[in-house]
């Protein structure tokens, strides 16, 4: 009897898989070329509010062009590490692309988000030929280790942004009080609980689900216990998390 691969997906691998999602700051991009063909290439990315995937591309790339003639696009998320790399966790992503405007990217805050995450799109997100993608995930697979793979939906990767509305309105400030008036907080986050090295941690995006931080090329991201869907939530969370870091220093 043949042994099924896939398991049920569970609340660890939504966390795993969406985890992958929100910290990857680079990815494999796979779109079909004009005679059919797989091309893949790299491309940097962050998320949206909700979770999904965002790229920030040139109009020049072979990708884009390829996109154009079919929307239809794969990404390959992985987390690195020491050992073996396929002991590590990995995920493929289906979805298809849409390229935004300018205009409608900076609407939804798509260019905050990514330049926080991505410092140094900063030198050419301006350019004229340069557009957001937003990635409409149709499907994912989960491989979180040697016998843990898991098919995922939609809703296993992404939060409801429409009832955390009153976050989203306020992430922008919050992420700047956390950077100004936090930074002993937003080390002892990361160091306690993500259990990263020392170094100047900031905060580089929020979510109903977490707190993202970098400092040089580490990343690190905070799981809240729960979401949290405003300020006053948000604030409370991130002080019992703070003193519950200190108690264990």
């Amino acid at each position: 009897m043949a042994l099924e691969p896939i398991r049920p997906t569970d609340d660890t691998a939504r966390a795993t898989a969406r985890r992958l999602l929100r910290i990857t700051a680079a990815a494999s991009l796979g779109t079909l070329d004009a005679e059919g063909f797989p091309a893949v290439t790299l491309t940097t990315m962050a998320t949206a509010f909700d979770g999904t995937p965002l790229l920030l591309v040139s109009g020049l790339s072979a990708h884009t062009r390829n996109l154009k003639g079919d929307t239809r696009v794969s990404l390959l998320v992985a987390q690195t590490g020491r050992g073996d790399p396929l002991a590590h966790p990995r995920m493929s992503v289906f979805g298809h692309a849409e390229i935004l405007e300018h205009a409608e990217a900076e609407r939804l805050g798509f260019t905050r988000r990514y330049l926080a995450h991505n410092q140094k799109a900063a030198l050419y997100v301006g350019l004229p030929d340069f557009r957001f993608v937003r990635i409409n995930i149709a499907r994912a697979s989960l491989n979180g280790g040697f016998g843990k793979a898991y098919e995922l939906v939609p809703a296993d990767l992404l939060c409801d942004a429409a009832a955390s509305a009153d976050l989203a309105a306020t992430e922008a400030d919050a992420i700047a009080h956390l950077n100004d008036d936090h930074a002993e907080a937003l080390s002892l986050y990361a160091e306690r609980f993500c259990r990263m090295e020392s170094g100047r941690w900031r905060a580089t995006g929020l979510d109903p689900e977490g707190l993202n931080m970098q400092a040089g090329d580490q990343r690190a991201r905070l799981a809240f216990p729960a979401p949290v869907h405003d300020g006053t939530a948000l604030r409370h969370v991130l002080k019992q998390l703070a003193m519950e870091a200190r108690d264990a220093a």
